[in-house]
């Protein structure tokens, strides 16, 4: 019983750490998902080179948006390096609103409202940092050792 009542103990004192961890975890695979579905849905990618102005500046940063949506969604993901890896996602989602609010109108499934989620959540987690069920953690725990 009392094995029980420290774990308990446990969960109650890192409760918020846990739901930070989560909330972490999975903003870093959602933006993955968002790196690989850019990567596979090259008519997308068409649509935005053909309606821009400059098309070699469209390619540059199709390519910067696919590459930091992967390998900034495993840094998120693992909480390694995570406030560098949320600077570099910051310029892909303001975007995206932008991009989104003269396109769409909000609705419950609009990506304007889905792009104003995720940049709060970047904005959170480059204040707050990775938290502590992170590998930024453990690597200063075992630095400091």
């Amino acid at each position: 019983m009392d094995l029980i009542q420290k774990a308990y103990s446990w969960k109650e004192i890192h409760r918020d750490s846990l739901i930070v961890a989560g909330l972490r975890v999975l903003l870093g695979i959602y933006l993955m998902v968002k790196g690989i579905l850019f990567i596979s849905d090259t008519t997308a990618l068409q649509n935005i080179i053909s309606t821009s102005n400059m098309e070699f500046g469209a390619v540059v940063i199709a390519h910067y948006i696919a590459l930091m949506h992967l390998t900034g969604g495993v840094l998120i993901a693992m909480g390694t390096i995570t406030r560098v890896a949320v600077l570099f996602q910051l310029p892909i989602l303001i975007g995206a609103i932008i991009f989104n609010a003269r396109n769409y109108v909000i609705t419950i499934h609009s990506e304007l409202l889905i792009s104003i989620l995720v940049l709060l959540l970047l904005v959170f987690f480059l204040f707050y940092g990775s938290g502590v069920y992170s590998a930024d953690y453990l690597l200063r725990k075992y630095d400091n050792q």
